[in-house]
């Protein structure tokens, strides 16, 4: 496959709380089936190693010189597809909501420290995790990648500089809930409209005790359009592709980036 198309896994699944070998190993064989299929990487949602509950992920959270991250390193060499997941990082005494990218080869190649925490309860993630601060971009055959994490979708300028700094493709792992879906939607489409850039949300389904997620996990491409998409509750691997070409003609026909007025703005 030419390196201006990149075939891409989205994974939404349900985890098991607490259950961080049956969660790993839904994640190892989620990513044969996307290697299966050809792709170039799997993304899967939001802290997928432990369940999305804060008190089992404080106590389950594990660094990265064990666990979770060597399995999944370990089946992307083995598979030869490019692995982008959520996972707990325990870093001494901070627990960091984390998203690793793990190379064809099973090497990290990247990795991205939740910036936004949400605040709201029942959740209250500031309480339990220390927050990142910094952009994650990274090259995938000709793509430049960003990450964001579910609540970060809620700031556009996140999505913005992580577009002005070079991304073509943003990648959001999530936890999201059923009750607000429909944000998950609308906000999710508009980040694409507006940065004129390729868009997966990979968001969680099924129920963490007591909090429901609502899937709807989508491909957008950077018209906002939807290649591929999942309903709130199956759990299944959508495949769609990527190109550099399709890029390069929506920004050439609308010029939204080379049309901004930042001195306005600021």
């Amino acid at each position: 496959m030419s390196d201006s198309i990149l075939r891409v896994g989205l994974a939404q699944l349900t985890c098991a709380v607490g259950n961080v070998s049956a969660n790993v190993q839904k994640m190892v064989e989620f990513s044969r089936q996307a290697s299966q299929k050809q792709c170039d990487l799997v993304v899967f949602p939001e802290m997928c190693d432990t369940g999305y509950h804060m008190p089992t992920i404080v106590e389950k959270a594990s660094s990265w010189s064990d666990g979770p991250f060597c399995s999944l390193a370990q089946t992307a060499r083995e598979n030869q597809i490019a692995i982008i997941a959520g996972l707990s990082e325990r870093v001494g005494t901070e627990i960091f909501n984390t998203v690793v990218v793990i190379d064809s080869s099973g090497q990290l190649l990247a990795k991205y420290r939740k910036i936004h925490l949400i605040t709201a309860e029942p959740i209250c993630e500031h309480q339990y995790l220390k927050s990142g601060d910094s952009l994650t971009l990274f090259r995938l055959k000709d793509f430049t990648v960003g990450i964001m994490i579910c609540y970060d979708i809620r700031f556009p300028e996140l999505a913005r500089k992580l577009t002005l700094s070079g991304a073509e493709f943003l990648l959001v792992p999530a936890a999201f809930p059923l009750l607000r879906i429909a944000h998950w939607k609308i906000i999710n489409q508009c980040r694409a409209i507006e940065n004129q850039v390729y868009y997966a949300g990979v968001n969680r389904c099924g129920e963490d005790l007591g909090t429901i997620f609502g899937g709807c996990s989508t491909l957008y491409d950077p018209a906002g359009t939807i290649l591929t998409s999942a309903s709130e509750t199956e759990e299944t691997l959508l495949v769609g592709e990527i190109s550099k070409e399709k890029i390069r003609g929506i920004r050439d026909r609308l010029h939204v980036l080379q049309d901004r007025k930042p001195d306005v703005y600021s």
